[in-house]
């Protein structure tokens, strides 16, 4: 029947017979006045003065619209799955403003409301019109209020279903933030937050249930040259390498974290202590030991690595003191050789107090002018003559006394403080420098250059603006510099030393010997002079292989036409052997222990002075 009727209404055919056919006309009817239904409610909205956005209140319409055509359809006889997807649609664009935050959900449910109304009000106008029967609009309006449950039923259920999937997609990206919080995202291993949480309860459990503990602190070894040589992409690619290693010897048990740059470290507990944490980091260091092959730009790299270990046990009154033990441990490791590990002893703690009060008391010492310089000669070895002044810093505490420089300068380094330092070194030796010339003592003066002030570009600057307040001639300055620092980052160190050459300035390489630059690397230096370390000049007396090393290291500054100045030299035995090889320089107590700028007035006015090169 309801067929034959929803035939009929297509049809335009409006029966007045029984209900059905009623029904079918007062379908046809509504849907005719569709357009008086939106318009009505757009009215009532206006009235309400709750209005919202014009293009949110356009797809209300639009819905509202959608909505009474549906329901027409269905009370003309329209099969109930068609009507039904019409009313769907309906729903879901009521629901989807709602879930969008694009209206309220109480807004949403009052124009649902707000439509309902102003249907039936339409509907029992038709009725009227059409003259159907009460059972007729009864009918109807029972079909209505039916169709606007079911609205209401499907739109809270896509509202529902769009909530949980908000909900969840919230929480997964709540997740991924406390994840990114808590973890490396480099390596994807725990960072110091979370590590420093995991310490904390495990020091919970060692004083509760006596649980035994130990973190095992590794530093990688020389990370930094990898870096520098071969860029923060391999470093990068290395790190991730380690980290996997590391998890694969850390039990399921302990945990494994990355505190930063190249810094790991290991929480051990319970039975995984049962060798004791020496055996933890026995493997450790066995494991990194093995070389990595690391894929990088579709180049395949073979590097070899090693780490020192700091291990701290027991209890502390905080995760902090605990890290900081294993730390203070770990530099104990570097101290004595690199590829080791250290256990914290009570000692080192008073170390570190004394490290952390030198610090303080380095940062008074630049405003308080302690920092003085002192010069030791450079001689000729075959005219024994004395051609130049290396400046060495000094520190004179106001209560210590001399403090060794082996003491501060690494501080000096690793606060980098060093660059402030270096700059007055510089400035004074430069000044100095040029009261000698003007009181007819024509020698060079070497000054000492960190690795810090050679990473910067204002170092060039630095050394030419020096130069013209002081007044010193550029050619009788001679920069030193450590072959370690000149291997830091190769094209960055050729390019400034390159510009620090065209001030006419000399440079020298520091310590040559003990680092790592080959033939080709000094080619590509513009270097004057080979300091040939003091080490290898110590040993070749009782040392066959320290002398044929000096002799190698002559030579090759003969082939490269590079001077060369052993460093050192304490005895008379030393001296003559330079001398026979055809050393060019010398330097070292045998000949002058390091004096103040007036001693050297005096040491000078004795000796007839050339400025032969240096």
């Amino acid at each position: 029947m309801s067929r034959a009727r929803w035939s009929l209404v297509r049809g335009r055919a409006a029966p007045r017979g029984g209900v059905d056919g009623q029904l079918a006309g007062l379908g046809v009817a509504l849907a005719a006045r569709t357009d008086d239904v939106v318009d009505r409610l757009r009215a009532r909205t206006e009235v309400s003065g709750r209005g919202l956005d014009a293009g949110i209140e356009a797809t209300f319409l639009d819905a509202a619209r959608v909505s009474t055509r549906a329901v027409a359809a269905w009370v003309a006889g329209a099969p109930p799955d068609e009507a039904r997807a019409i009313g769907a649609a309906a729903a879901a664009s009521f629901a989807q403003l709602a879930v969008q935050r694009d209206a309220l959900l109480h807004e949403v449910t009052k124009r649902c409301l707000r439509w309902r109304d102003v249907a039936s009000e339409v509907l029992r106008e038709e009725a009227m019109r059409l003259d159907v029967s009460r059972e007729a609009l009864i009918e109807g309006l029972s079909m209505l209020r039916r169709s606007f449950d079911v609205t209401l039923v499907r739109m809270s259920r896509v509202f529902e279903d769009e909530r949980e999937r908000t909900q969840g997609e919230l929480l997964r990206q709540q997740t991924a933030l406390v994840f990114q919080a808590t973890h490396d995202t480099l390596t994807g291993l725990p960072s110091r937050s979370l590590i420093i949480d995991r310490v904390t309860q495990a020091l919970a459990r060692y004083r509760r249930r006596g649980t035994p503990l130990a973190v095992i602190f590794i530093d990688l070894d020389n990370f930094k040259n990898i870096n520098d040589g071969l860029g923060h992409g391999v470093g990068d690619l290395l790190l991730r390498a380690v980290a996997a290693r590391l998890s694969a010897v850390v039990r399921e048990t302990d945990s494994l974290g990355r505190l930063s740059g190249d810094e790991f470290v290991v929480i051990a507990e319970g039975t995984s202590l049962l060798g004791g944490p020496e055996l933890i980091a026995e493997r450790v260091l066995t494991l990194l030991r093995e070389p990595f092959q690391l894929q990088a730009q579709e180049t395949e790299r073979r590097l070899s690595i090693t780490a020192s270990i700091g291990i701290a046990t027991g209890n502390r009154p905080d995760a902090q003191d605990l890290l900081r033990d294993a730390d203070v441990a770990m530099y104990r490791a570097k101290r004595l050789g690199k590829d080791c590990y250290a256990l914290f002893e009570a000692e080192m703690g008073a170390a570190l107090q004394r490290r952390l009060t030198l610090e303080m008391d380095l940062r008074d010492a630049i405003d308080g002018n302690q920092f003085v310089l002192v010069y030791q000669p450079v001689f000729d070895l075959a005219s024994m003559r004395t051609t130049a002044m290396e400046a060495l810093l000094r520190w004179r505490h106001p209560t210590r006394g001399p403090v060794p420089p082996n003491d501060f300068v690494p501080l000096l380094e690793e606060t980098g403080l060093i660059a402030t330092v270096g700059r007055q070194v510089l400035q004074d030796a430069c000044r100095q420098g040029a009261a000698w010339h003007e009181a007819g003592h024509r020698i060079r003066v070497g000054v000492n250059v960190s690795g810090r002030q050679l990473d910067s570009d204002t170092w060039v600057d630095d050394v030419a603006d020096t130069l013209a307040t002081s007044g010193f001639d550029p050619a009788a300055l001679v920069l030193e510099i450590t072959e370690t620092s000149l291997m830091r980052d190769v094209d960055a160190t050729a390019r400034r030393l390159t510009a620090i050459k065209q001030l006419g300035v000399r440079i020298a390489i520091d310590d040559f010997g003990t680092g790592y630059s080959s033939l080709d690397h000094l080619r590509r230096f513009p270097i004057d002079l080979l300091k040939i370390d003091q080490s290898f000049v110590a040993r070749m007396l009782y040392n066959p292989e320290g002398r044929t090393l000096i002799r190698t290291l002559i030579q090759l500054g003969k082939a490269l036409n590079i001077e060369t100045l052993a460093e050192g030299i304490e005895d008379a035995y030393q001296l003559a052997y330079l001398r026979a090889e055809d050393c060019t320089k010398g330097q070292g107590n045998f000949y002058s222990l390091p004096l103040d700028p007036d001693a050297v007035s005096s040491f000078l006015d004795h000796q007839n002075v050339s400025i032969a090169a240096h």
